[in-house]
């Protein structure tokens, strides 16, 4: 069954703003905390039980940097208990509980909230889909919301155990700034798996194409629709946080960003050239239906054209009339054959010479 476009909502019509209810895929598994807290010389790292999503709050008051990310937004309860903790607005926590949010880029006193969608590709369903994140950035916290366990950071928790690069050096922006390349490099990886799958599609839409190839083209029209609904807003959202006038994102930050930039407008460029190779491969596709009907049609032609003068005369001399002469003939049935046979090589010659056949 195809993905819908616009997903049904969950929350209620009417309901008060700042209501606190999970619109998105139904989940009935746990949700799994897990923070990070680290400076330059020092690293804690230790998971957290929903219930015990409290115990966060401390790490809002050390003068390290805390990385606490939320496995599962399906829990109102969870996410109001963080939320609290860090002073986030009622419709900040309303929007982190809603998956529907294009990207987007917000700015608070003390905080910045971020939404993306992070893209993954479904092997099962052979097909690619999105999940949303949440981040929330503060001057020495950064809070990330996931629809589900299972992420693209993991080079980037590597890099904070084993102290590579810059990371726990710098502050919680550009642990922000991490995140967001990480989610953004992630798209490169996507739409090389989708870019190999056109490639096999255009063979076999130029050696034989079938329904299947015809659904093949929607589903990837489809899927063209969804990615760039994810990307597009993509380059707003980074604009704005270069932009941002606040004390959370440092000049240093900042150049960091115009890198993520550029790796955006890419996978946008990207995205939009395989939009116009797919429009295109539906074109080839009606094409190369109406090509095969068009032969199917020349053979016929050619066949009809051939008995036509055969009919005419199996017609002629199939009439009951007593005064025709050639039937009285000795000779006149294997010469009317032969006369038949050549007109019907004659023809056949002729149209191949002209190179129809």
């Amino acid at each position: 069954m195809p993905r819908k476009l616009v997903r049904k909502r969950g929350k209620p019509a009417g309901s008060a703003p700042g209501t606190l209810i999970h619109v998105g895929e139904k989940r009935t598994e746990s949700v799994r905390l897990h923070y990070i807290d680290y400076d330059a010389h020092q690293l804690e790292e230790q998971d957290v039980a929903a219930d015990e999503a409290a115990a966060c709050c401390a790490l809002k008051d050390r003068p390290s940097v805390s990385w606490i990310n939320v496995d599962g937004i399906h829990q109102p309860a969870t996410i109001q208990t963080i939320g609290d903790c860090f002073s986030l607005h009622p419709l900040v926590q309303e929007d982190i509980l809603n998956t529907d949010h294009r990207p987007k880029f917000e700015a608070f006193d003390d905080y910045a909230f971020i939404v993306l969608k992070m893209p993954f590709y479904d092997q099962e369903r052979r097909e690619v889909r999105t999940e949303q994140v949440s981040l929330i950035l503060g001057n020495r916290f950064v809070l990330s919301f996931q629809e589900k366990e299972g992420d693209v950071f993991d080079k980037i928790r590597d890099r904070l155990r084993n102290n590579k690069g810059r990371i726990r050096k710098l502050g919680a922006d550009y642990l922000a700034y991490a995140l967001i390349d990480a989610v953004v490099d992630h798209y490169f990886s996507i739409l090389e798996q989708i870019g190999d799958q056109i490639e096999d599609l255009e063979d076999e839409l130029i050696l034989e194409p079938d329904q299947e190839t015809l659904h093949a083209i929607h589903n990837f029209k489809r899927e063209m629709i969804l990615l760039r609904k994810s990307v597009w807003p993509l380059r707003e959202l980074i604009s704005g946080l270069q932009r941002d006038e606040s004390d959370l994102i440092s000049d240093t930050t900042k150049i960091y960003l115009r890198d993520v930039y550029d790796h955006t407008i890419q996978v946008i460029d990207t995205v939009e050239t395989f939009r116009d190779i797919i429009a295109g491969m539906l074109d080839l596709y009606l094409s190369s239906l109406s090509n095969r009907m068009n032969e199917v049609m020349k053979v016929l032609t050619i066949m009809a054209t051939i008995f036509i003068p055969l009919t005419f005369l199996a017609g002629v001399y199939g009439m009951n009339f007593h005064y025709m002469p050639e039937l009285t003939w000795r000779w006149s049935y294997p010469a009317f054959w032969l006369i038949m046979i050549a007109i019907g090589l004659g023809l056949f010659v002729a149209f191949k010479r002209r190179k129809w056949l």
